[in-house]
């Protein structure tokens, strides 16, 4: 049998998408230690067309798990470290004045890209913050009045570092909401650790992703036709309801003074339809929402500061809602 039209049809297409998407967690394993929940995370945020808010401690590889899961995809990448002298234009591009031509050319910035790492965004002040907030939402830059559109697919993943807040420019509650998920970048475990200093020792370098063995296991046509095979995926009534009673519930917390917003709830369906496709379903479980309610929805909310000196985070008062909140039979 021809091995080309073998998986034919969208059915197949679908297929051969999640097969080539599940190989990316061993890809980035090559190059990336015990970091599975971060690359599902970066793949679903891929498939929903959003974007990813990365947390985590100086050294933990944020900056090589968006330049693995680039090379493994076969898209281009691109990084900008953020600082306070840092200016839109930086971000977006500029018109240049060629002398030769006696006129102005638009010089596209970094943003003109498919994964765009914006290292460190909270250390930028807001001017320069918001100059990406287009590019989320619209998926492209207006310069001088004329919009130029991103290339797709496109992902902003966003890192910030939250043990050090001096000289920092927190991120509002409306740009933060931007973001499809926030992902926490744990510091890896013992063992994940003496694999980290066992390659060095044998001589990983992580600038080069292709002497580590990362190689190109996916393209964005699969991500293409895996977007196709999610918006198939059959939601019930009854999970609708239910994700719609998990964030009016976070509302209602007294723990928080700001609740999820409709944004937020349509957020969640999404995740939770590409997780569900993922795992090899074509429709939405409630344990689908539960597993992508913490990432989808912990910055969407806000803590009130007596219940954030008692020690209460984000985290723990949605899980306390999805323990709250019943689960459809």
């Amino acid at each position: 049998m021809d091995p080309t039209t073998d998986n034919a049809g969208p059915a197949g297409n679908a297929e051969t998408a999640r097969a080539a998407l599940e190989a990316l967690r061993a890809e980035i394993a090559k190059a990336v230690v015990g970091q599975d929940p971060a690359v599902t995370g970066l793949v679903v945020a891929l498939l929903c067309r959003g974007h990813v808010l990365l947390e985590g401690v100086p050294g933990v590889a944020k900056t090589l798990l968006v330049r693995a899961l680039a090379s493994a995809l076969e898209l281009d990448t691109k990084r900008v470290q953020f600082t306070p002298d840092l200016m839109p234009s930086d971000v977006t591009g500029s018109l240049v004045y060629d002398t030769r031509t006696a006129e102005f050319s638009f010089q596209p910035g970094p943003v003109f890209t498919h994964l765009l790492l914006a290292d460190e965004i909270n250390r930028t002040p807001p001017k320069t913050q918001s100059s990406l907030l287009e590019a989320m939402e619209e998926r492209q830059v207006t310069v001088d009045g004329t919009p130029r559109p991103l290339p797709d697919p496109f992902l902003v993943a966003a890192t910030q570092n939250p043990v050090e807040y001096e000289g920092t420019y927190p991120l509002p509650e409306a740009q933060l909401d931007r973001f499809l998920l926030k992902l926490t970048i744990p510091l890896p475990s013992r063992q994940d650790e003496i694999d980290v200093l066992t390659r060095h020792a044998a001589g990983f370098d992580p600038r080069d992703l292709r002497a580590a063995g990362v190689r190109p296991v996916a393209n964005a046509a699969d991500l293409e036709a895996a977007r196709t095979a999610i918006a198939k995926t059959t939601v019930s009534p009854e999970i609708t309801a239910y994700v719609v009673d998990i964030c009016r519930a976070t509302r209602e917390s007294p723990s928080l003074t700001l609740g999820v917003s409709p944004r937020g709830a349509t957020a969640l369906l999404s995740t939770s339809r590409a997780w569900a496709w993922l795992t090899g379903r074509d429709y939405v479980i409630p344990d689908d929402v539960k597993a992508l309610a913490l990432p989808t929805l912990r910055h969407r909310v806000q803590l009130r500061p007596e219940a954030e000196m008692e020690g209460v985070t984000a985290d723990s008062v949605i899980n306390a809602v999805l323990a709250h909140v019943p689960v459809p039979r």
